[in-house]
């Protein structure tokens, strides 16, 4: 039985408007025709039309060669450019930045005067090769650096990607190669499927102990009052860097989370008395105007994730892990990041009896599936789970006794007694 003819409308934006054409196969061959219609809907009943005659056996080439149009192909440089351009006011400023990121540190290099046609699967194929033995040569420059002696540094390696960043680019390019379908540069999409993926391992979900948050703060110098922020209110290090005094209430114990990325994230929130001890501090040591910034730059600007990150965070981490290994003690984990000082603090909290709703609430959550994954992790910790529950039943058993005729009244009530101070937490 022979195949169905298929074909599809394809849009181009352009000085006088949008004009339309279709893209089909017919005769063995993929056509383009042009259309003189005034909107999609219109292109898409030319398309029914042209495709029953391809059915039919109807359908001849136009005899004049001005009915049928050959798209020029753009660079994908170009086709990413228009992409982004196009999209960049339909998400938020964070998905733009990791466009870029995806884009100018990783796809363009190896694809930016290719033509989408020429992206075949064998290419993208040929891109993970070269980002996984890009990632073996950071790594071991990373760990030579982190031999070295302080003296004998220079600037940190990059850090290599890890399988599930290098999907994060591979996503990026899919999607603008759905731009080169419909525009009818290519016929499918060589980066989509689990085939073109990585196999990724759940992301390690790390927080600090009490041990390793005392030790990071305590070299942490003029940022110590950041990071405590970050690890002892929770605050993401978007809402860190946007913080101003006029949310922070001292008298109350409490601040006011403003700007976030969530609805739920505008919260407000209890501050611990050493946190409310470490901001009245550094509001003692900077006399700041209501509107001023909380943790500002030198220069009064407003700090960016990647700022707190490099040159705060891992600055800190690796004075403490230097300072923990030299006291014989184990350094701090590998992968600390901003998020891992939220992550902190929500096992803090459930370290000190909070309830999940609770934590939801300090924390900005819409959803319970981050904050009840650590507070099943927290309950593992616990290990007198287990003599606990052989301690419970064993009084059941030894109740039962008592009230078939084996034990004497008096000694069921001291089994009462022993099943109540066993459930005692």
């Amino acid at each position: 039985m022979a195949r169905p003819p298929t074909g599809s409308v394809l849009e181009r934006p352009g000085k006088n408007g949008v004009t339309y054409a279709l893209r089909f196969r017919a005769l063995g061959k993929r056509r383009y025709q042009s259309l003189d219609v005034a909107n999609r809907r219109e292109a898409e009943l030319e398309l029914e039309n042209v495709l029953a005659d391809v059915r039919r056996g109807l359908w001849r080439p136009p005899a004049e060669p001005v009915a049928v149009e050959e798209l020029e192909e753009p660079t994908f440089h170009v086709l990413a450019s228009e992409w982004v351009e196009r999209r960049r006011h339909e998400v938020e400023a964070r998905t733009v930045e990791n466009w870029t990121w995806a884009l100018s540190g990783h796809l363009l290099p190896a694809f930016a005067v290719s033509r989408p046609s020429a992206i075949t699967t064998a290419a993208i194929e040929r891109y993970k090769t070269a980002k996984l033995r890009e990632r073996e040569r950071l790594a071991a420059e990373l760990a030579a650096w982190e031999k070295a002696k302080p003296e004998e540094r220079g600037p940190r390696p990059q850090r290599p990607l890890g399988n599930e960043a290098i999907n994060r680019t591979l996503k990026v390019l899919a999607m603008i190669l759905d731009d080169a379908i419909d525009f009818g540069y290519i016929e499918s999409n060589p980066a989509r499927g689990r085939k073109r993926r990585l196999k990724s391992d759940r992301p390690r979900r790390t927080w600090l102990e009490v041990d390793e948050l005392q030790a990071l703060l305590s070299v942490a110098g003029e940022h110590r009052a950041l990071l405590a922020t970050m690890a002892l209110a929770g605050l993401r290090v978007s809402e860190a860097c946007a913080l101003r005094w006029q949310s922070v209430d001292l008298a109350r114990g409490v601040l006011r989370v403003a700007v976030s990325k969530t609805d739920a994230g505008v919260r407000t929130v209890d501050l611990t008395p050493m946190l409310r001890d470490e901001l009245l501090a550094l509001k003692a040591s900077t006399d700041p105007a209501p509107g001023d910034l909380v943790f500002p730059t030198q220069a009064g600007t407003a700090r960016n994730r990647h700022n707190v990150r490099a040159r705060v965070l891992a600055r800190a981490v690796e004075k403490a892990s230097a300072k923990l290994v030299a006291a014989g003690r184990s350094p701090l984990p590998a992968g600390v990041t901003n998020h891992t000082l939220r992550r902190t603090f929500c096992a803090l909290l459930y370290e000190a009896g909070a309830s999940p709703a609770y934590a939801m609430s300090q924390m900005g959550h819409a959803s319970a599936t981050l904050a009840l994954e650590i507070y099943a992790k927290v309950m593992e910790r616990k290990r007198d789970t287990g003599e606990r529950m052989d301690a419970l039943l064993k009084a059941a058993d030894w109740a039962r006794m008592g009230t078939n005729g084996t034990e004497g009244p008096g000694d069921a009530s001291l089994t009462t007694a022993a099943v109540e101070s066993e459930t005692i937490v």
